[in-house]
């Protein structure tokens, strides 16, 4: 359906792409991955026509439709919402237009049905019109917009909610290729798993852009990276690219080396004996078997990883920030109801639950952005706290460019390490000296990431932090964060990102906060999950607590539970701090094993030995008993 041959561009004195060949299948789902700049909305722009090449050709098959969603800034104007996606033409909009105002001119006027049912409506069901209206209404409920959303004008809705809009309008119109740039950066959870069940029945070919590595396994069939200016296929999902490059490299690798072991020794026979009479012949030989190889390339790094060590903050206390019996509700929507929270220092906390349960209230709550109806939120010893939403860009300042703002900070850092990380927050080359005014929405979340990153305080709240990013930026704040040595809890829908960082789970649903003491994977084994995406929005909805007679929960059953699981809270503390003591002197008991000293005389090295032994199976013995007793108190 779609070829790329030969294809070269080139901006400059840099080249994108070299020689560069793709073929695009009926039914193919590929995603096209590569680091920031490698040129993949480029290789989009010269597949739309919207550049050209500079060699090569695109060939696309006869009355093959490409629809294309850019990541930003998709058009809107005085169309309603239900408008935008129905407008796979213009006859179309033009028709719905007509019969929506004659129903309401009916409506307000009691006219007779005659006068609606006209030609207007034949013209309408000729186009399939109903049905096509009943599969755009199913599509835009499914990418979480309410019934009540349809008939307002989208200039009233934020930009994602516009790009929403318009990637319903894809859905409804059905091309044969669906060119997606980066298409869940404006979806919710709920909205991200419809949109990926969706596709996987959708009958077009899909070629896509993505940062989210859980939505490429879901989705593709193929990888295709950019990679020194070439177009590299690979067979699978985006976990298998991941193998079959890495085991690819590796054999590239081995076979470069093996051949110039050989070029090596052919070239040392030649320059030893090309002087010599008797074996000038076949030094000859050599030079001409050197010459007629098809020598490999030699491989070629990757582009390097930021390599910059993050300013770290002052230590806190042990008790970092605690919520102590806190009422919170929005009007008549209650959320919490008497919860108490607590986060120790080190812990990084993911929040998780379904869509309205609380986990952005939470986050706002610790972040002091919002404040309790009822209780209290108190802060530990030299606590500092600094809080990121994708929402939040008050503390920038709209006449500085991205370097000046950047350069804001009382951290002792110079400029090219400034420079270095804003390269891999996507600011790179003239792009610095931008005002911060002229910044997209995505851009703006990027460079306060960067300054939060610059100066982090010793608590971080995070929503969504990894929104706008491409893998490589990812990387790089995966690598801060794991180098981060204050405590985090955060929210974000990004599977890698989780699996990576997160020590603690903490699920919010019905105004019930579930702590999962241990990682991603240990919540996601608690639970029984299928899916490690679907987990993060598990829970049903945000049901309230069982009430008594009074309308409020029973005072006594509170209590009595309240005081169970401080009274659980405290033991598994307890064993936490005695299991940390018996580590630490094992490993202390090891290095003095491994002293010739200890064992000149025997006496001391038998003494340690039995120790050793002991602690061991204490060791053992306790860190059973912890598993039990923290696997209750998630339960309780």
């Amino acid at each position: 359906m779609l070829t790329l041959s030969g294809i070269t561009k080139s901006y400059g004195e840099r080249t994108l792409f070299a020689a560069a060949a793709l073929q695009v299948n009926r039914g193919d789902r590929i995603g096209l991955v590569g680091p920031n700049g490698a040129g993949k909305s480029t290789l989009f722009s010269l597949i739309l026509g919207s550049q050209p090449a500079d060699d090569g050709r695109v060939s696309i098959e006869r009355d093959a439709a490409i629809g294309y969603l850019p990541q930003e800034s998709a058009p809107v104007g005085e169309e309603t919402v239900l408008e935008i996606a129905l407008a796979i033409t213009e006859d179309f909009v033009r028709l719905h237009r007509i019969i929506k105002a004659r129903e309401q001119k009916h409506s307000v006027e009691a006219q007779h049905p005659e006068d609606v049912h006209d030609d207007v409506h034949d013209r309408y069901n000729e186009l399939n019109g109903y049905i096509v209206e009943a599969k755009a209404k199913q599509i835009l409920a499914g990418l979480g917009f309410r019934d009540s959303d349809l008939d307002r004008p989208a200039r009233t809705l934020s930009g994602g909610w516009v790009m929403r809009a318009h990637l319903a309008r894809l859905l409804t119109q059905e091309p044969d290729l669906l060119m997606l740039d980066e298409p869940t950066n404006h979806l919710d959870l709920e909205s991200l798993l419809w949109f990926q069940g969706y596709l996987k029945g959708y009958p077009g070919a899909i070629l896509v852009i993505s940062h989210d590595r859980e939505f490429l396994d879901a989705l593709v069939t193929a990888i295709v990276e950019i990679r020194h200016q070439k177009l590299v296929r690979y067979t699978g999902s985006f976990t298998k690219f991941l193998q079959q490059r890495e085991a690819a490299d590796a054999q590239h690798l081995a076979a470069y080396k093996t051949q110039q072991k050989e070029i090596a020794h052919l070239q040392a026979f030649v320059d030893r004996f090309k002087a010599k009479a008797s074996k000038a012949t076949q030094a000859q030989s050599k030079l001409r078997q050197i010459e007629r190889m098809d020598k490999l390339e030699a491989p070629e790094a990757d582009d390097k990883k930021v390599g910059f060590r993050f300013p770290q903050p002052p230590r806190s206390g042990q008790k970092v920030i605690w919520l102590h019996q806190v009422h919170f509700a929005f009007g008549e929507n209650r959320i919490y109801r008497g919860i108490d929270f607590e986060v120790q220092r080190g812990e990084r906390i993911v929040l998780v639950g379904p869509n309205g349960a609380g986990k952005s209230t939470l986050l706002k709550l610790l972040a002091d952005k919002l404040t309790p109806d009822q209780g209290k939120r108190e802060l530990g010893h030299n606590v500092s706290v600094g809080y990121y939403s994708q929402y939040r860009i008050e503390m920038l300042e709209p006449g500085r460019t991205v370097l000046e703002e950047a350069l804001d900070t009382e951290a002792k850092v110079t400029e090219q390490v400034v420079r270095t990380l804003l390269g891999s927050f996507l600011f790179s080359g003239d792009s610095v000296f931008k005002r911060v005014e002229v910044l997209s929405g995505g851009e703006k979340s990027r460079l306060a990431l960067v300054k939060l990153l610059l100066d982090p305080p010793n608590l971080l709240l995070m929503d969504e932090p990894t929104t706008h990013l491409d893998m490589s930026s990812i990387d790089a704040l995966v690598a801060a964060m794991t180098q981060f040595e204050g405590t985090l809890v955060f929210i974000s829908h990004d599977v890698h990102f989780i699996k990576t960082l997160a020590n603690k789970v903490i699920h919010t649903a019905g105004g019930q906060l579930t702590p999962y003491l241990g990682d991603y994977a240990f919540y996601l084994h608690k639970t029984h999950s299928e899916s490690a995406r679907a987990a993060l929005t598990a829970g049903g909805g945000a049901a309230e607590k069982p009430q008594g007679k009074s309308g409020r929960p029973g005072r006594q059953e509170a209590n009595k539970a309240r005081l169970n699981l401080q009274k659980q809270k405290r033991l598994v503390q307890a064993l936490e701090t005695e299991i940390d003591a018996l580590e630490t002197r094992q490993v202390a008991i090891t290095g003095e094993l491994e002293l010739p000293e200890t064992w000149s005389d025997g006496a001391r090295g038998r003494e340690l030995g039995r120790e050793l032994q002991t602690n061991t199976e204490r060791l053992a013995e306790l860190s059973s008993k912890w598993e039990t007793e923290a696997s209750r108190l998630e339960l309780d």
